[in-house]
């Protein structure tokens, strides 16, 4: 049971998912840190909650559930984004896979989603963050316009109570950055290899 787990309170019932903070922890982060009122956004005031009181405004049947926008339309966040955090264990294959909704690659913010069954086209597009462990057939039974009537964080054990949300997700943050450059850089570097290799060729016909 040690671990860190979201357990949202709903219209219909409960559901806990246990979070993937050492896989994921910059996703983790982010997300605990809203839902405990620790990071700055543009729609709650600091130490306020997030998720509580937010819908969920989009529900496909045998395929997802959708929250986490504060305007309850799809097209709200927090007032940033972020980059996708890919794992290879972590995959949409199973019912109550917790993943990061999105608009494309690094446009991650505060929406997310919670799957019926395994939806395996949507791994490395969508930040899986967690799994339900208990609450899939409050899961099944959540329509549109149903309410998080609150989201609260557990920690249960001594790692998960001194993890830091906020510094985890400020850290994904700024290795983002470093990864960026570094990609830049290594793109730089190809290109002027391909350029000095298609020099050497013309350089080589031409003495032919």
């Amino acid at each position: 049971m040690e671990g860190i787990y979201a357990k949202f309170e709903t219209t219909k019932g409960v559901i806990l998912v246990e979070l993937t903070h050492k896989k994921t922890p910059g996703t983790v982060g982010n997300f605990v840190s809203l839902a405990e009122g620790t990071q700055t956004n543009n729609h709650k005031k600091e130490g306020e909650p997030y998720y509580n009181g937010l819908k969920f405004h989009r529900v496909i049947p045998d395929f997802m559930i959708q929250g986490g926008c504060p305007q309850g339309t799809g097209v709200g966040g927090p007032g940033y984004q972020f980059d996708d955090e890919f794992h290879p264990e972590l995959k949409h294959n199973k019912a109550g896979t917790l993943s990061m909704a999105n608009a494309g690659p690094a446009t991650n913010g505060s929406q997310f989603f919670i799957t019926h069954g395994p939806t395996d086209w949507l791994d490395g597009k969508h930040t899986v963050f967690g799994y339900v462990v208990e609450g899939q057939e409050i899961v099944d039974q959540i329509a549109q316009g149903d309410l998080i009537q609150s989201l609260t964080i557990e920690r249960h054990g001594v790692e998960a109570q001194a993890w830091d949300a906020l510094k985890a997700f400020e850290s994904f943050k700024s290795s983002g950055e470093e990864r960026k450059k570094a990609a830049a850089e290594a793109a730089e570097k190809a290109l002027a290899s391909l350029t000095d290799g298609m020099e050497k060729t013309a350089s080589e016909i031409g003495r032919a």
